[in-house]
């Protein structure tokens, strides 16, 4: 158990993201290829059954207040941000939008629970009610500015799933006529895929953040 969470290696890092895509593929492995077309809520229900208990455990592992924050009082954090970041999901995808239909109603809770596994939970698991470390995860100052491993490793997924379900939500009104245009087939394709980029940029940033913490020591 590690005394502070800056300690972090990138090795460390990458072992996490590693564990947290594996969720999203086995949920895809159980869901079946064109299962998110063919069928939204299943395949989106799947992304939270086998991602929820992932992310929970790895980011509450990760929790930075080690000292005063137990594994299980982290666990409890990501329980409770769940549904919280859920909520913020779902109502900023219907304030842009979303479909608030009756046949929408399964399929935008599941996205949104499935949304608060990308953006939300970590950040609840890791830093709790953390004022100053919640405007870190939401700024885009991590980019440009040193700072500690963690943020890196939540904001750029988070950032990059957010960024992608608003680029998916782009052909969703043109007149193609394709299934997956249907909310939310193309928003979480997008924010899948934007995950994915941002688990890589943040690898990135870890490893130019430690390169750097090694020069200023040498």
């Amino acid at each position: 158990m590690r005394a502070e969470f800056s300690q972090i290696s990138a090795l460390t890092a990458a072992a996490a993201h590693v564990l947290c895509f594996a969720g999203l593929a086995a949920a895809h492995a159980l869901a079946g290829r064109g299962a998110l077309v063919s069928d939204p809520a299943l395949a989106l229900r799947l992304v939270v059954v086998c991602e929820a208990p992932i992310v929970i455990a790895v980011f509450s592992y990760l929790r930075r207040d080690t000292q005063s924050c137990s594994f299980f009082k982290a666990v409890a954090r990501g329980l409770i941000g769940l549904p919280v970041g859920a909520f913020l999901n779902a109502f900023g995808a219907i304030v842009l939008g979303a479909p608030v239909g009756i046949k929408y109603w399964i399929a935008t809770i599941y996205w949104s629970l499935a949304m608060s596994l990308l953006t939300f939970v970590p950040a609840a698991c890791v830093f709790g009610t953390s004022k100053i470390d919640w405007q870190n995860v939401l700024s885009h100052s991590i980019y440009f500015t040193p700072i500690d491993v963690e943020n890196y490793m939540i904001s750029a997924p988070c950032h990059g799933a957010v960024l992608g379900a608003w680029l998916g939500a782009w052909p969703m009104p043109l007149d193609w006529e394709r299934p997956w245009q249907e909310w939310p087939i193309c928003v979480t394709y997008g924010a899948v895929a934007g995950y994915l980029v941002g688990m890589s940029v943040s690898l990135v940033l870890i490893a130019v953040h430690k390169r750097r913490v090694r020069a200023k020591t040498d």
